[in-house]
């Protein structure tokens, strides 16, 4: 379980240089999003996997979207797979923090409390949980996500 929350938190401090790093900042415009823009974004993306709408979650991910979780790493198609074995039945976020240490880049954390199961076992808990997302050809997409569940 640490080895993912490891490795997350490698692959965060990697990127964020070269991204804070990488040009001048753009001007606010319709391409910049703000903190509502991002939750509202990892909200929807909760939604459809919540509804097993796997054709909205993949419209909201980036084609090279990776998850870290305990039981293991996920491309986009093995949450779409766990997606169906799945059963979200509520949620809620709280503490939510969202900053952008690039102007196409955002970084999302927060808690989320669920009630699920996953292939018949209850997952309900609260979980610490992060999100990249990223601007790709002017859209905002979810890059990475990984939660780790409170003990």
């Amino acid at each position: 379980m640490k080895k993912p929350f490891i490795f997350c938190c490698i692959t965060l401090l990697a990127i964020a240089p070269v991204c804070v790093c990488h040009g001048k900042p753009e001007k606010a415009g319709k391409s910049a999003a703000n903190e509502s823009t991002i939750t509202d974004l990892e909200k929807s993306a909760w939604e459809a996997y919540k509804n097993k709408q796997a054709d909205a979650f993949k419209a909201l991910m980036s084609k090279d979207y990776y998850g870290v979780y305990a039981e293991g790493m996920k491309t986009l198609d093995g949450e779409t797979v766990d997606m169906a074995k799945s059963d979200l039945r509520e949620y809620s976020f709280s503490d939510i923090k969202v900053v952008f240490p690039h102007p196409k880049m955002a970084v999302m954390i927060y808690k989320v409390k669920v009630q699920a199961t996953a292939e018949g076992k209850d997952i309900s808990g609260t979980y610490n949980s992060g999100s990249v997302w990223i601007q790709q050809a002017g859209k905002w997409v979810g890059a990475f996500h990984t939660e780790s569940k409170t003990p």
